[in-house]
């Protein structure tokens, strides 16, 4: 099977991303580009093909770093280097697995030869490799914090560091960072965004010419890559000749007061934070010039880097989708004219053309551009308000009022869906014990970083290293090792691993009341509000999230447990209420969830949000306890889940001066806490995580039982 990559120039239609691509190639300080996009869009495709288009790295024979032979790194671990002629190879793509450890992506010290022989024994990692090429992290969403936190840093200062007790390496690490994503898996952290220059929304093609293209030139390339790379040879050459020819230009490119003036209207017009914005803005700007053939920057130039550089930068929150208001881009632009009257030469296209004239240019399709859609309105118009009709241009008859909720839950209707109030902040709730250390930040864990706590031998690759454990060790040998005063005698099994104390993510499973009970609409709308703050804690704390909702006479799992909290705010959004309260059948879906998902992932513990007003007026499709009355059922439902270890708190809904406290009953038999819907704020939540810990202390997981009974022991 031939090792060819699909060649850049076959890639059928994703104008866009090809474009995106290619002003990384003409010039890298645009700082790399996340594409997002369903799966099956010819993400990787087109990313893993560009690396062919890239101009040759001219290095030093024999360097591990790729130092260039004409300003070598000083720093370089296989330096210094001597001047000499330099050997050119192909520019690098390494791909970063999700699942990669610290060392292999930063490089790996040999802490024995270290301590025992002084000597810096450096094996290097993905960065080293990727020095002068391009890194790229497919489901870069999905990476672990700690190995976002070091790409962070070395996108940062162009270099890695690696130290281990005292012990440390740098060498340069300047790279083209590109990063794949499915936004259905969660969304990236806020500063690992902000790091990638342009982003790009890609979808598959509606049009079924073009699908079909798609798939005759795929199933051509399976059947002999190289014929088939051969047969695009041409058109990769005219594509790199391109690139070359940009990079020479881009020195020359003129970037004058006017287009500076764009640039800066329009970032502040967008309310992007920080200054990042206009400085990807300029370098693509004058990368769309230079990929012009042009040697000053146009108004059309600003446009098309404005539509590349911001949708990712001017998300207010999680739950905002990123895109452009193309029309207000329009009028920014328009307040600053180009100053050069002269008639405008057609522009030349922007990507490869190998689709035919029926293909949309760069920001093509239906909606004008990446991420961009027709304006709606400002959805100032209330909710209870009825819209005229098309046809008379008067307004229908009006509604029957709702019935009242008693009525409701009697009669069973369904009743619209109610938008969330506005989210606020939250304390933190946490699962009691030490976990095992999911990646996150919410619960006490066992984890790679933080806090050392102990010591204890190391099971397999030393990767942090107990220097006081390891002296302690080692000293009482060293008499029968022949020691003569010039320093410690160290051995393999003196080495001790530091263990550590850190925070881990949770998965925080939703059950929430959606019954005639909680119809009415200013209620509905403070509990979605209040789901959401809690959603938003979660995606900070970066959490997976489930969502159930029981009515009627059926429990639903609306959301299985995930990493988007988009997902779960959107799916959350669409709630209807209505019918009765099976709470029994509520909680005996969430504990069949979760007894899944323990299966799935046994280091994620969860913590189970209940957002009920505690009323039982449907046994459910429970089945199997036909002479228990709705309320008995719901008792022992919570009280299997409290025997399964699992962390709850009930969010309490009920309100009016007249409460059933029907909701702490609830949270008693789940051995968890009850908060009400106003305590659920930040400043009103003091103790709650206390409460939480102490109110389901003794109901924890077996291990941490255990680790407890070994504690007071």
């Amino acid at each position: 099977m031939s090792s060819t990559h699909f060649p850049f120039s076959a890639v059928v239609g994703q104008d866009d991303l090809r474009l995106a691509l290619l002003l990384n190639a003409v010039s890298p300080a645009v700082g790399g580009v996340l594409v997002r996009g369903e799966k099956g869009t010819a993400k990787s495709t087109a990313v893993r093909a560009l690396s062919a288009l890239l101009p040759q790295v001219d290095v030093v024979p024999g360097c591990r770093f790729s130092c260039a032979p004409a300003a070598p790194d000083p720093s370089c671990p296989d330096g210094p280097h001597e001047s000499g002629p330099g050997a050119l190879r192909p520019a690098r793509m390494v791909e970063l697995p999700v699942g990669a450890s610290e060392d292999r992506l930063v490089g790996a010290l040999d802490i024995e030869r270290a301590l025992a022989e002084g000597v810096k024994a450096f094996e290097p990692g993905l960065l080293a490799d990727a020095h002068r090429g391009i890194l790229y992290v497919d489901e870069v969403n999905l990476l672990h914090d700690h190995l976002v936190d070091v790409l962070l840093d070395a996108a940062a200062m162009g270099a890695s560091y690696v130290e281990r007790e005292g012990v440390s390496v740098r060498h340069a690490a300047r790279f083209l960072l590109v990063g794949t994503m499915n936004p259905e898996e969660g969304e990236l952290r806020p500063q690992l965004l902000d790091r990638f220059g342009l982003t790009v929304e890609v979808a598959a093609s509606r049009e079924p010419a073009q699908r079909v293209e798609v798939v005759r030139r795929r199933l051509a390339y399976e059947d002999d890559p190289a014929g088939f790379a051969t047969r695009w040879a041409g058109d990769e050459h005219e594509v790199r000749a391109r690139v070359v020819a940009a990079r020479a230009l881009l020195p020359k490119v003129s970037l004058g007061d006017t287009a500076l003036l764009q640039i800066a209207a329009t970032c502040a017009g967008f309310e992007v934070d920080g200054m990042r914005a206009d400085i990807v803005m300029a370098r693509t700007a004058t990368a769309l010039a230079a990929w012009a053939g042009r040697t000053d920057v146009r108004k059309e130039d600003v446009r098309q880097a404005a539509l590349l550089a911001l949708p990712h930068r001017r998300r207010r929150n999680p739950f905002d989708a990123p895109g452009l208001d193309e029309d207000m881009l329009d009028r920014i632009l328009d307040e600053f004219p180009d100053e050069d009257p002269e008639p405008e030469p057609e522009p030349e296209p922007e990507g490869p053309d190998d689709s035919g004239p029926e293909d949309d240019g760069p920001g093509g399709g239906p909606d004008g551009g990446p991420g961009g859609t027709p304006p709606q309105g400002d959805g100032s118009q209330d909710p209870d308000t009825p819209a005229e009709t098309p046809e008379t241009g008067e307004a229908p008859a009006e509604a029957p009022e709702a019935p009242q909720p008693a009525a409701q839950e009697a009669a069973g209707p369904e009743q619209a869906a109610v938008r969330a109030a506005e989210p606020f902040r939250t304390k933190m709730l946490s699962v009691p014990g030490l976990g095992e250390g999911a990646s996150g930040r919410r619960s006490r864990a066992r984890t790679a970083h933080g806090r050392t706590t102990g010591a204890q031998r190391p099971r397999g690759h030393l990767t942090k290293l107990h220097l006081a454990a390891t002296i302690q060790a080692a000293a009482p040998h060293q008499k029968a090792r022949g020691r003569d005063g010039r320093g410690l005698v160290i051995r393999k099994d003196d080495l001790r691993q530091a263990t550590r104390e850190g925070r881990e993510g949770n998965l925080v499973l939703f059950v929430v009341d959606a019954s005639g009970s909680m119809a009415a609409r200013q209620r509905m709308s403070a509990v979605k509000g209040a789901v959401m703050s809690l959603l938003l804690d979660a995606y900070q704390r970066r959490d997976k999230v489930g969502l159930i909702t029981f009515r009627g006479a059926t429990a639903e799992l609306a959301l299985p447990p995930t990493s988007s909290v988009d997902a779960a705010a959107a799916r959350l959004e669409q709630l209807p209420t209505g019918g009765r309260t099976p709470l029994a059948a509520g909680l005996l879906k969430a504990h069949e969830v979760l007894r899944i998902e323990r299966l799935r992932d046994p280091s994620r513990r969860p913590l189970l949000v209940v957002v009920t007003d505690g009323r039982a007026t449907s046994a459910g499709n429970v089945g199997g306890r036909t002479d228990s009355s709705p309320r008995e059922l719901a008792g022992h439902s919570a009280r299997l889940l409290q025997a399964g270890g699992v962390a709850s708190v009930v969010v309490d809904c009920e309100s009016g001066p007249v409460r059933l406290g029907l909701a702490g009953v609830l949270a008693q038999d789940l051995g968890g806490p009850s908060v009400t819907l106003d305590g659920l704020r930040a400043d009103s939540l003091a103790g709650l995580v206390k409460n939480v810990r102490t109110a389901v202390a003794s109901t924890a997981s077996p291990h941490s039982s255990s680790n407890s009974n070994r504690r007071a022991a």
